[in-house]
């Protein structure tokens, strides 16, 4: 989706994922070292926000700058505060070295900005840090409970593995499971999840 048809989006009523941050990433969480957290596609701010909660310091990128006014919002409302960038990930460089952890949850991209973004991701982690995703696979296709709809955009597991070589990884699945997270993404769902380490040796 272009940043025009998710800031149209994210002006709908309500919140588009709800509220309630992503279980895999609640469950992952304590994964991450004290520091600084980057919230790829932050949307409407439901896991930076939770980040923030649990005391990282968070910044929540996405293209829409509706939907960073709404996760400023939420925030707000939870007495926590948040950095935001809104920014094309095609334009922009993560910071090198800088991140304690990297979250990108359902965050799909075209395969060679993928590819892209997933050098960077390994480059901007510190030592020690923390990589976790969760994304739709290729067979998300058959249950339409949510995500994209081109198979171009879903993501395989094997093709992610090669891309992250480097880390060490704690959890790297596919899996199919209910999700209930939001109008878009509501019931049994084909995905791969992510969680993985920096070592000292992995790619700088």
């Amino acid at each position: 989706m272009s940043g025009d048809m998710w800031d149209k989006r994210y002006k709908e009523s309500g919140f588009a994922y709800g509220e309630e941050p992503n279980d895999f990433l609640v469950s992952m969480v304590s994964h991450i070292p004290p520091g600084e957290v980057l919230c790829l596609g932050g949307g409407e701010g439901r896991n930076a926000v939770f980040l923030a909660r649990q005391g990282f310091s968070v910044t929540a990128l996405d293209q829409s700058s509706v939907g960073l006014e709404k996760a400023t919002e939420l925030a707000r409302r939870q007495n926590v505060s948040i950095a935001t960038v809104v920014a094309d990930l095609a334009n922009y460089t993560i910071s090198p070295g800088r991140y304690s952890g990297i979250v990108a949850i359902f965050l799909h991209l075209p395969p060679a900005l993928r590819k892209q973004v997933h050098q960077q991701i390994l480059k901007g982690l510190a030592p020690g840090g923390v990589f976790i995703m969760e994304a739709f696979a290729p067979d998300q296709l058959k249950y339409g409970t949510g995500g994209p709809r081109n198979a171009a955009l879903l993501y395989g597991l094997d093709d992610v593995l090669k891309e992250l070589h480097g880390l060490h990884f704690n959890i790297a699945q596919a899996t199919v499971r209910d999700i209930n997270e939001g109008e878009y993404h509501s019931g049994k769902s084909s995905v791969i999840q992510i969680c993985a380490t920096k070592k000292d040796s992995a790619a700088t």
